[in-house]
């Protein structure tokens, strides 16, 4: 997800969102308004923040239709299936995502779109204390996404040898809008096989991100609150280091 990603915490791309909200707004500046509504309604949805990230969605659409922007319809679009998926779960969100990946795929922002049906598909595993099932990913291509869903599908395989080595060779999670997303991914393949090394490298970076929801700053997916996916790391990484002496 690269698209309008900015460095720093969700409050901070908060800060900046307002600040590239209010001088357009000064300005008459239209165009660079819905740029940071956009920042702000993400770094919102990262911090949980749903309700005015809500106020923020329905601005943005209406400076869009004012002054002819329908690609600022994309990342509301994306928003709204988010949202829906928090407040009323997966079952509920899911007709919604597929809509939105069907109406979006043709946008011109591969930035945005590509890997983005896994990305969805990740959606429900992640939500859950699972590893995907067996087909959840058949035919959905990964994209830039692929090196860190690859350890979990060995792992959802049974073949946890080729997951563990995996996981050793893991990249960084680019620091994008989706890297506490990456991470939780991480976390959950690393506890499913006991690696501990990865394990304890990924609690460190979600603690980061404790106030957050995970994936949520990239306004396309959630994975819930990251001290859910925290307490998750911390009882496998006990659970491991008891049973190995480590």
């Amino acid at each position: 997800m690269q698209a309008f990603a900015a460095c720093g915490s969700a409050a901070r791309r908060d800060a900046l969102g307002t600040e590239l909200t209010r001088l357009p707004v000064d300005h008459q500046l239209p165009g660079h308004e819905v740029l940071g509504r956009i920042i702000r309604l993400q770094a919102l949805a990262g911090l949980g923040d749903f309700t005015n990230a809500d106020t923020e969605a329905e601005e943005i659409d209406r400076l869009a239709d004012r002054n002819e922007r329908p690609l600022a319809g994309v990342f509301t679009a994306w928003y709204r299936a988010l949202r829906l998926c928090e407040t009323d779960g997966w079952p509920a969100a899911r007709h919604r995502y597929a809509q939105v990946l069907t109406e979006t795929a043709g946008c011109g922002m591969p930035g945005l779109t590509q890997g983005a049906a896994a990305l969805v598909a990740l959606v429900p595993v992640m939500r859950g204390d699972t590893l995907p099932r067996p087909g959840d990913f058949d035919g959905l291509d990964a994209g830039p996404y692929q090196p860190w869903l690859d350890p979990l599908l060995l792992a959802a395989s049974g073949d946890s040898e080729q997951a563990r080595q995996a996981l050793s060779t893991v990249p960084r999670p680019p620091h994008d809008l989706v890297q506490e997303a990456l991470w939780c991914v991480i976390a959950r393949a690393a506890a499913s096989v006991g690696h501990l090394p990865v394990l304890r490298r990924a609690r460190d970076e979600l603690a980061r991100a404790a106030a957050e929801y995970a994936g949520a700053g990239s306004g396309l997916v959630s994975f819930g609150p990251v001290t859910h996916h925290l307490a998750a790391t911390d009882a496998a990484i006990e659970a491991h280091a008891s049973a190995t002496g480590q």
